[in-house]
């Protein structure tokens, strides 16, 4: 399964998603980091990704040649991130055909009604959950 983690500014939160995934699901997965600067690819590729690319013609090129793609609400808002996440890429990703696990951070300024306000250690925990049960499945089915 390949995943694809989108983070931009200091790259903390793909780095919290990477090495938190790496903790859970060790090598059944292969992670891209994605950095909309090279601080954040940086970062998660310090963090354990197996390849990292920054910009984005590298977002929108890696988008469509993915599994899953992770990070906050803010990677499919254009101009979001401080003006970092570009049009381009946030329609990339939108219309990826990847699997979308989105974290709902507040500094993006879009709040999603029926989300209770948690610490994002508690989505990363649900985050790795769902993949889990994705590779699990994925393995039954090779099973057969």
């Amino acid at each position: 399964m390949r995943i694809a983690v989108v983070d931009g500014q200091g790259g903390g939160i793909g780095k919290a998603i990477i090495e938190r995934l790496r903790k859970n699901l060790g090598d059944k997965i292969e992670i891209i980091a994605l950095g909309t600067n090279s601080l954040a690819t940086s970062q998660m590729l310090k963090a354990g990704a197996n390849y990292g690319a920054t910009g984005e013609n590298a977002i929108v090129f890696t988008s469509s040649k993915v599994d899953v793609i992770t990070g906050t609400l803010g990677i499919i808002a254009a101009n979001s991130m401080l003006g970092e996440v570009t049009p381009s890429m946030a329609k990339a990703i939108s219309e990826s055909d990847a699997l979308k696990l989105l974290i709902p951070f507040q500094k993006c300024n879009i709040k999603v009604l029926g989300i209770s306000e948690k610490p994002i250690a508690s989505f990363l925990d649900e985050l790795v959950e769902i993949l889990k049960e994705m590779i699990e499945d994925e393995d039954n089915k090779k099973r057969l």
